[in-house]
């Protein structure tokens, strides 16, 4: 069954949506963790059910993420197996991207054997990543240093780093 839910984060609203087990204490897999206002983000269904409570464990370490006492997840994904391989291989190693640093779009392809001229099809499949912040794509950033591509907006991409100390804050 897809339950939902809207988590209120210190960068605006999170969309969560997963697929609940159906096993009696089972973890919700986490399908889909959006934005306000992201690009490809999904609409909530009229099927989909309104279930908080089936993300008080991703809820739990969001609050932790947040607070800066969590550098790592531990969260079923909804979404393994059913992305491409190539977008799997991507997303597989931004997982691998270790929290407080960041990478670039051509450290990725070197990771995953990506040729120069599949860069762009890199990009696009970590722009299609559906679990931002806990499959850490904002990690991701431009060989020249500069913030790149982010579904959410850049502006969440420097918040999200400077919480993780990979940025300085930005003053005044």
């Amino acid at each position: 069954m897809t339950v939902h839910t809207t988590y209120e984060s210190p960068i605006g609203p999170l969309l969560l949506v997963g697929e609940e087990s159906a096993e009696p204490g089972g973890r919700t897999a986490l399908a889909w963790l959006t934005m306000a206002g992201q690009k490809n983000a999904p609409a909530i269904r009229p099927e989909w059910e309104h279930r908080p409570a089936a993300f008080a464990g991703i809820a739990a370490q969001l609050d932790a993420y947040f607070a800066g006492e969590l550098t790592g997840f531990d969260v079923p994904f909804a979404d393994s197996g059913t992305g491409s391989e190539f977008k799997q291989r991507i997303w597989d190693a931004l997982m691998a991207v270790p929290y407080g640093t960041t990478t670039t779009y051509g450290e990725i392809a070197r990771r995953v054997g990506v040729p120069r001229a599949e860069v762009r099809a890199l990009g696009a499949a970590i722009g299609a990543n559906p679990v931002s912040i806990v499959r850490p794509c904002h990690r991701v950033i431009g060989a020249d240093g500069s913030l790149r591509g982010y579904a959410g907006g850049l502006e969440r991409k420097r918040e999200l780093l400077t919480l993780e100390g990979a940025l300085q804050p930005m003053l005044g």
